[in-house]
């Protein structure tokens, strides 16, 4: 945004179009530095300007190219949201989802993902919850870390049995 010189009003600035050449260098450099989904590359695509039928034509020359790989970007999302952000397999699937995924390529990935460090990653995280949470019931509590499991993306299964862990009984 910039002021205009003839009054105080801000004028949004005007983006320039990209050629379908200029999509597909800029998207070749964005690609070498990290893992970009089809899907965010379709995304930079239209905020660019770039016309609907070209496209698909850039996208098909960075995959032919294997600068965009959605096998390779769900395992690396998978690992990283899994093990760094704890994340759960339903959220994970969530976010691939969004980022332009398929289906297939993300149900493959996440039957990669171990159950038990699943189960004992959710269990870690409802401790450290537990310290830093006010209740004023134990069913209160419950109920606090079993929204706080499920937001996380976890089964609710998985929640209810480390909440049963971690939460001392009456």
């Amino acid at each position: 945004m910039r002021k205009s010189e003839v009054d105080d009003e801000v004028v949004p600035r005007e983006r320039k179009k990209k050629s379908a050449a200029e999509a597909l260098n800029a998207l070749m450099r964005l690609c070498s530095r990290a893992e970009k989904s089809s899907g965010d590359a379709l995304r930079l695509m239209r905020t660019w300007g770039v016309e609907a039928r070209e496209q698909q034509g850039v996208l098909d020359k960075l995959q032919e190219m294997r600068f965009i790989d959605d096998n390779r970007y769900a395992e690396a999302y998978t690992r990283e949201k899994s093990a760094m952000a704890g994340w759960g397999a339903r959220k994970i699937a969530q976010q691939l989802r969004l980022k332009g995924v398929s289906g297939e390529i993300i149900s493959r990935v996440l039957k990669s993902l171990d159950s038990d460090e699943q189960a004992e990653r959710i269990e870690e995280k409802l401790r450290r919850k537990l310290r830093t949470t006010k209740y004023n019931s134990l069913f209160d509590l419950r109920g606090k870390l079993l929204r706080y499991g499920l937001g996380l993306g976890y089964d609710y299964d998985m929640v209810i049995e480390a909440i049963d862990k971690v939460v001392p009984q009456e």
